[in-house]
């Protein structure tokens, strides 16, 4: 599914083989919009892949996150200014569930994790203008994350996203990338 990808701010050093991406991060790079620090970058790395309509992807996730902020994980864009980046990031000094949903400005979702942060699933479901967001510690149970309303579009770019906005060097590995028709579960099947 990677072949289908195309980079917003590609880093110096990226590699895909045997269906993994692997990523080292640049400096100062992130994704976010106004609220609270008044100011917008959108100078992340994000590996997007055309789909159209609703959808559900996910992908495996393996990185050892060290500095704030510092994070990994899945990226859904219409655009600039409308957009999500979900996953694991180091915030007060412990990994944590990560979600920042962006319609002209960014908010800002974290929670503890009970899992392995170095090595995750997520998973996100956008059907009918709603997101759900799951994690996974084993990619077979799929616990609620995050559910909000997100912007209807003909057109969304899918695929994984790393940032590193107080340093560089973070190593991220990204598999088992899918995307498919949304899943249609109930909101509390874990499967």
């Amino acid at each position: 599914m990677f072949e289908d990808c195309a980079w917003l701010n590609e880093p110096r050093n990226w590699s895909l083989e045997d269906g993994a991406l692997r990523v080292i991060t640049e400096s100062e790079t992130d994704f976010w919009r106004e609220t609270h620090y008044g100011f917008t970058r959108d100078s992340g790395h994000f590996f997007g892949r055309l789909v159209s309509g609703d959808f559900t992807a996910q992908i495996k996730v393996q990185a050892r996150y060290e500095e704030l902020y510092d994070q990994a994980g899945l990226m859904l864009r219409i655009d600039e200014t409308q957009w999500l980046k979900a996953g694991i990031e180091i915030s007060d000094g412990a990994a944590m569930l990560s979600s920042v949903l962006t319609d002209g400005k960014s908010d800002w979702s974290i929670g503890a994790y009970g899992g392995d942060a170095a090595s995750f699933w997520i998973r996100a479901t956008v059907a009918q203008g709603v997101l759900r967001l799951q994690v996974s510690a084993d990619g077979e149970t799929w616990p609620l994350f995050r559910l909000a309303p997100f912007p209807k579009a003909a057109r969304y770019l899918v695929g994984p996203m790393c940032c590193t906005p107080e340093r560089s060097g973070l190593e991220v590995a990204f598999s088992d990338f899918r995307v498919s028709a949304p899943l249609g579960k109930d909101l509390h099947d874990l499967s």
